[in-house]
């Protein structure tokens, strides 16, 4: 094991197959982040009961970030933990939302992937980097929101953040928190691209839905895995424009006493 790598721990549900915890990602000052106060996963509308306890009693979840649109949300269900009072769940979208349905999604093309957002100031980089830079530039109201429950869950615990695969909205979610929190670069990388060891079941759960299944069908599952060099570039470009993530995050809204909650948030072991 590298100084930058850690093993991703995964967490087995019965109803979400991209579900972790971010605990154990080295930092740049020694240590690693600490385990039980940030979790990632795939939507998780379909948890059954003891996924739900899981979750809730042993892993400690007390609040939900849901990075969906609100379409998403109506069509797919909000998930069985936002019936349990134990848990916070907030609705964080990364996309421009207007009434029912949003700005950009509308009812016959809901999946947010299937459109060009943001980045058109930026023709020389990837979609993919253009869409998360779209993320940044069109809902840092949603990112900003999300961190400050990361820093402070309503009811302690850990926080879980989630969108459909738990790979992009989440992805660049996560990233954000572990550069706060002062984790390597390339275990921030690391943990956003091993999403691709779990690409064929993420992308044969979305095939179950009409609302994934138009995007996902006919094509391999490895088209949809995340690309290290996609995270890595938001970074960098974050710190060719702003001077770093934080300096973004400050500039957006978070300021210094919220940076600080979340790092030492992320960095204290319980």
């Amino acid at each position: 094991m590298t100084p930058t790598a850690a093993a991703p721990r995964w967490i087995d549900l019965e109803g979400a197959v991209n579900a972790r915890d971010v605990g154990g990602i080295p930092l740049t000052g020694g240590g690693a982040v600490a385990t039980g106060r940030l979790l990632r996963s795939d939507n998780l509308q379909d948890l059954s009961p003891a996924d739900v306890a899981h979750l809730v009693e042993d892993h400690g979840v007390r609040a939900v970030i849901d990075l969906r649109t609100g379409v998403e949300v109506r069509l797919e269900g909000p998930g069985p933990l936002v019936r349990d009072d134990r848990v916070a769940v907030a609705h964080h979208s990364l996309y421009p939302e207007a009434g029912a349905n949003t700005d950009v999604i509308q009812a016959d093309t809901i999946v947010p992937w299937q459109m060009g957002h943001g980045g058109a100031e930026l023709p020389d980089e990837t979609a993919t980097v253009q869409t998360y830079m779209g993320y940044l530039e069109q809902r840092p109201d949603s990112i900003v929101a999300a961190l400050r429950t990361i820093a402070d869950p309503p009811q302690g615990g850990a926080a879980l953040v989630h969108c459909a695969a738990g790979k992009d909205r989440t992805g660049l979610v996560v990233a954000l928190a572990l550069d706060v929190a002062g984790a390597h670069r390339e275990a921030i990388v690391a943990d956003y691209a091993v999403t691709a060891e779990r690409i064929d079941a993420i992308v044969a759960r979305l095939a179950t839905t009409p609302t994934y299944a138009e995007d996902v069908k006919g094509h391999a599952a490895a088209r949809h895995a995340p690309h290290p060099e996609s995270m890595a570039r938001i970074l960098e470009l974050l710190d060719e424009r702003h001077g770093s993530p934080a300096a973004w995050l400050r500039d957006s809204g978070l300021d210094d006493a919220a940076l600080d909650a979340l790092r030492a948030r992320l960095t204290t072991a319980a």
